[in-house]
C-alpha cells in the first residue's frame, strides 16, 4: 500500500480512535455498529447521527469530528475502504480473543 494510502486510512481512523470509546461502548457490539457506517459505498450519515442522539453531552467538535470523517471515508477508493472494515473486523477478533480468526478474502 502507498504512503499517500496509509495516511489517508491514518487520517480517518483518528477521530475514531479519539471518540469512538466514549460514543460506542455502551453498545451492545460496538464493532457492528462502525461497520454499521461504512460497510456501504458511503459514511452512513444518519446512523452516526442517531448513534450521536443518544450520548449527551458530546464533548465540543465531536459531531463535525464524525462529519469529516464520513467525508474522508466517502473520497477513499473502494480497496481503501474495504482495508477499513478489514481492519475494524480484524480489531473485532483481537477484542472477543479469535486469536487465529483469519479474514476471509469476503470480508
Amino acid at each position: 500500500m502507498a504512503a499517500t494510502q496509509v495516511l489517508a486510512l491514518r487520517d480517518w481512523a483518528q477521530p475514531v480512535r479519539t471518540y469512538g470509546p466514549s460514543l460506542l461502548a455502551e453498545l451492545p457490539d460496538p464493532h457492528a455498529e462502525l461497520l454499521a457506517l461504512v460497510w456501504g459505498p458511503r459514511f452512513d450519515r444518519e446512523h452516526a447521527h442517531a448513534l450521536l442522539q443518544g450520548r449527551s453531552p458530546l464533548q465540543p467538535g465531536v459531531l463535525q469530528s464524525v462529519m469529516d470523517s464520513a467525508d474522508r471515508f466517502d473520497r477513499l477508493a473502494g480497496a481503501q475502504q474495504q482495508r477499513v472494515r478489514q481492519f475494524i473486523l480484524r480489531h473485532r477478533a483481537q477484542v472477543l480473543g479469535w486469536d487465529n480468526h483469519a479474514c476471509p478474502a469476503s470480508c
